[in-house]
C-alpha cells in the first residue's frame, strides 16, 4: 500500500480473469486514454490482452494490477468504498542489450491529476523489486505526454533522454526512457 505527497492511498490487486477487470479495460480503450499509444484497439484485440495480463503470472515474468484508491481518500465525485481507479503492471522486456522491467498504466478520467499513477507506480517498483530478477524499471511515455513524464518524475525514476520506442507494433513513437533503480549494485 502506498501514500505519496498528496496522501493518495493505493493498493494494487493483482489482474485475473474477471469481468472486473475487463469492463477496466474495456474503459481504458477509449480515444481520450489512447491517444498517446495508437489509439483504441479491437474488441478481439482487448480480449488477447485481457488474457494475456491474467496469465503474467511467473516467477519474474512481471505481473499486472488493478489499482484501487483506498476508501477515505479522494474519490471520483459519489463513489463510496474502495475504487478501481486504473491499471498497472510490469512485465520483461530486453532494451538495448539488457534485461530489465518495463511498466505501464492507465488511470481512469475521473481519478487523473490527484497522484494515483504515482503512487502506483512506486508500488509497482516494490513489485518489481520483490522478484530480485531485474536491477532496472523502465518507462517510455511519449515525449508529448507531460502527464506520464510528470507520474515518473514524481515516482522517482531518472530520464535517460529520448528514444525511440515501437508501439503499437509496427509503429514507431519519439518517447522518454525513464529508469528507476530497483535496488541498489553490490
Amino acid at each position: 500500500m502506498s501514500g505519496g505527497a498528496s496522501g493518495v492511498r493505493v493498493r494494487l490487486e493483482p489482474w485475473e480473469d474477471s469481468a472486473l477487470c475487463l469492463e477496466l479495460l474495456r474503459r481504458v480503450n477509449s480515444p481520450e486514454m489512447t491517444s498517446h499509444l495508437g489509439g483504441p484497439e479491437s474488441e478481439e484485440k482487448i480480449l488477447v490482452r485481457h488474457r494475456r495480463y491474467a496469465e503474467l503470472t511467473g516467477p519474474g515474468a512481471g505481473r499486472m494490477y488493478r489499482i484501487v484508491l483506498l476508501e477515505g481518500d479522494e474519490r471520483a465525485e459519489g463513489d463510496a468504498g474502495d475504487e478501481t481507479a486504473g491499471s498497472i503492471g510490469y512485465w520483461e522486456r530486453e532494451w538495448r542489450g539488457e534485461s530489465v522491467y518495463e511498466t505501464g498504466w492507465a488511470v481512469l478520467p475521473p481519478f487523473q491529476g490527484r497522484g494515483i499513477a504515482a503512487a502506483a507506480a512506486r508500488e509497482v517498483a516494490r513489485a518489481a523489486a520483490a522478484q530480485r530478477t531485474r536491477r532496472y524499471l523502465h518507462a517510455y511515455p511519449s515525449v508529448g505526454h507531460p502527464a506520464s513524464n510528470g507520474v515518473c518524475r514524481k515516482a522517482g525514476f531518472t530520464l535517460l533522454g529520448e528514444c525511440e520506442f515501437e508501439y503499437p507494433v509496427g509503429t514507431m513513437m519519439r518517447c522518454n526512457d525513464w529508469r528507476l533503480e530497483l535496488w541498489p549494485p553490490a
